[in-house]
């Protein structure tokens, strides 16, 4: 979380924007009390665990904006008749990943 002056805050605007839209929150001050938290939208009432917008935060996760489309579910799967994909799964899990 990120604190900021009113001043500062004025002249680097668009710089905490982009934080925000990244998922980070910012504390207000004014002459070092804090007035206000500015928080991203939608993200206020904890839809999003704090763990998920870590990984957001870190690039490693994104976070969807929309829903699945309606023929997700009938779509033809991936075929893996030889199990490469257990197999590997099974190999990162025994090795903690």
């Amino acid at each position: 979380m990120k604190m900021a002056a009113i001043s500062e805050l004025k002249a680097s605007l668009s710089e905490y924007l982009a934080g925000l839209k990244a998922g980070e929150e910012v504390i207000v001050t004014d002459r070092g009390t804090p007035v206000a938290k500015l928080v991203p939208m939608g993200r206020q009432n904890g839809e999003i665990s704090g763990r998920v917008l870590s990984l957001e935060k870190a690039g490693l996760a994104r976070i969807g904006t929309g829903s699945i489309p309606e023929d997700f579910w009938k779509r033809p799967r991936f075929s893996d008749k030889q199990g490469s994909a257990l197999k590997y799964l099974l190999q990162e899990r025994g090795e903690g990943r």
